[in-house]
């Protein structure tokens, strides 16, 4: 690499040398190393990739700048930068909507009632159908316990054909139904969590004690 001192006698013979035959349309570039030196070339080497660097035109003047590639420390602070940002966007488009959409607290305890109602109607009818799935369920228990192998007197005859598999669906349907349930209930819960700082932040943007 060449040094400081040499600079200004070689930059003129690196331009020359650029300016004639084919290398003439590429361009020439100006970084600085991790010493401090200053470095010219056509190229960028490998390990100063990370590097920006001017860029120079024939005289060996600057006529633009170009970003080195961002280094893994540099990545995770434009990727915070960027979910900060997005972050502030989405609370200010959620405020807007809060204003746009609400004049007074009532209307948001109001709608907040309604979506609750729906969810409360929904659960009724899963916690229903659960009670009924398990009702059949433990019927069909109670009638394969008349039979091999459930019953262990020598005497009882095998399972007949087609009620495991009733049992199997039955207790399959079960899982699946009180999952649902399951689900509905966080739901309901996330739900009015939601009315909860929509409420508390409508005040703060009205200033309402």
């Amino acid at each position: 690499m060449m040094k400081m001192p040499l600079l200004r006698s070689v930059l003129p013979i690196v331009l020359l040398a650029l300016a004639s035959g084919p290398a003439a349309a590429q361009k020439l570039y100006k970084w600085v190393d991790e010493n401090g030196q200053v470095h010219y070339g056509d190229k960028i080497p490998p390990e100063y990739a990370n590097q920006d660097r001017e860029v120079l035109n024939k005289q060996g003047l600057s006529v633009g700048r170009e970003e080195g590639a961002e280094t893994p420390e540099e990545a995770r602070a434009r990727e915070e930068r960027e979910k900060q940002a997005k972050a502030a966007a989405d609370r200010a488009q959620r405020d807007r909507m809060l204003l746009a959409t609400y004049q007074n607290v009532d209307e948001i305890e109001q709608l907040r009632a309604r979506r609750l109602d729906q969810i409360d109607a929904q659960m009724i009818i899963q916690e229903q159908s659960l009670a009924n799935l398990k009702a059949r369920h433990a019927d069909k228990l109670k009638q394969a316990s008349r039979y091999q192998p459930a019953n262990k007197d020598p005497k009882a005859q095998p399972m007949p054909e087609g009620m495991a598999e009733d049992i199997a669906r039955a207790e399959s349907d079960l899982r699946t139904q009180q999952l649902n349930l399951d689900k509905r209930r966080k739901e309901r819960v996330s739900l009015n969590a939601q009315f909860d700082a929509d409420v508390a932040r409508f005040k703060e943007l009205k200033g309402i004690k």
